[in-house]
C-alpha cells in the first residue's frame, strides 16, 4: 500500500493523542479517521500504525505519572522485602495495578486475528459507541446512588480484586468503539470508586496494556510499517504524545467536579452519524 503522508500522520497523532484517554475509543476515531483519509482500515499496517502511535501517549503518561509511578514500584519492591509494609496503602494500588493488566495481555493474542480483522469495522464502532455508551450511563446512575449515600471509594482503598475486576472489563476495549478509558472508568465508578481515583487507576492500567501493544505490532507488523514511512510514523507519535499531554491535565480535571454523561451524549450522536453515513452508503464500513 502507499506510504502514509506527514498530513496524514499528523491528523491521525492529534486524533490519537486527543482521544486516546477520553472515554471515546480512541480505536474508533482512529479507525474513522483513516477512513475518511483514504486508508482501508482492515489493512495491517494501518492497525499497526493505529497501535504503535499509542507509544506517543503512553510517554506522555509516563512522564506525567512519573512520581506516582516511582512511588508505586518504590512501594511494591518494599513490600516484597518486607512483609510489614504490606498492608501499606500504595504497596496494595501497585498490585491493584499488576493484576488489572494481565487479562488484557493474554485476550489481546489470543483474539488478535479477530481484532485486527473482522473488528475493524465502522459498523462495529458505529454500534460499540451507542452500546458502550449506555454502559457508562448506568455507570454514572450506580455511582451517583454510591456518592449520594457516602459510600464510595478513594485510591487508598484498592484492592488487587478491584484491580482484577477493573482488569477484565478493560478486555472488552478491544472491541473498536468501546473506549479502555470508557471501559476501565465505568468499572471503577460500579466498583464503589470515586470518579478520580477511578481514572486514575485507567491511566495506570493503560501504561502496560498500550505499551505492549504498541512493541507487539512495532515487532510483528515492521514489514507493513517500513510502507508508511519512518517519518510519518515518528512525526504521528511525537504528536500524540503532545496532545495527549494535555489531554491527561484535562480529563484529571474534569473528572474531579462533573460526570461522563457529556462523552455519552457525544458517543451516541457519533455512533449514529455514523450509521447513517454507512446505511446511505455515503461511507463504506472498511
Amino acid at each position: 500500500m502507499a506510504g502514509l503522508s506527514y498530513f496524514d500522520s499528523v491528523v491521525l497523532g492529534v486524533v490519537e493523542g486527543l482521544t486516546e484517554f477520553l472515554p471515546v475509543s480512541s480505536t474508533g476515531h482512529l479507525t474513522i479517521a483513516e477512513k475518511a483519509l483514504g486508508h482501508p482500515v482492515d489493512d495491517p499496517a494501518i492497525t499497526a500504525y493505529t497501535a504503535v502511535i499509542q507509544l506517543g501517549a503512553i510517554v506522555a503518561t509516563f512522564i506525567y505519572f512519573a512520581k506516582d509511578i516511582r512511588r508505586l514500584l518504590a512501594a511494591w519492591f518494599t513490600g516484597l522485602r518486607r512483609p510489614e509494609k504490606r498492608h501499606d496503602d500504595e504497596y496494595r494500588v501497585a498490585w491493584a495495578v499488576i493484576a488489572g493488566s494481565i487479562p488484557i495481555l493474554f485476550v489481546a493474542l489470543i483474539a488478535k486475528d479477530l481484532v485486527s480483522g473482522p473488528l475493524r469495522s465502522l459498523w462495529v464502532v458505529a454500534v460499540s459507541l451507542i452500546l458502550w455508551g449506555g454502559v457508562m450511563w448506568w455507570a454514572e446512575n450506580v455511582h451517583s446512588r454510591r456518592s449520594a449515600a457516602g459510600r464510595v471509594r478513594g485510591e487508598s482503598t484498592l484492592t488487587m480484586k478491584d484491580g482484577l475486576a477493573i482488569g477484565v472489563v478493560q478486555c472488552l476495549s478491544l472491541v473498536p468503539g468501546v473506549s479502555r478509558s470508557g471501559a476501565t472508568i465505568s468499572a471503577g465508578l460500579v466498583r464503589g470508586l470515586d470518579r478520580v481515583a477511578a481514572t486514575r487507576l485507567s491511566f495506570f492500567l493503560a501504561i502496560p496494556a498500550l505499551t505492549a501493544a504498541g512493541l507487539y505490532e512495532a515487532v510483528s507488523e515492521r514489514d507493513g510499517l517500513r510502507l508508511l514511512g519512518t517519518g510519518p510514523i515518528v512525526v504521528g507519535i511525537v504528536v500524540a504524545f503532545v496532545v495527549a499531554y494535555a489531554s491527561i491535565a484535562w480529563l484529571l480535571r474534569f473528572v474531579a467536579s462533573n460526570s461522563l454523561k457529556p462523552f455519552v451524549w457525544y458517543r451516541w450522536a457519533l455512533g449514529i452519524v455514523i450509521i447513517v453515513l454507512l446505511a446511505t452508503s455515503v461511507m463504506g464500513p472498511k
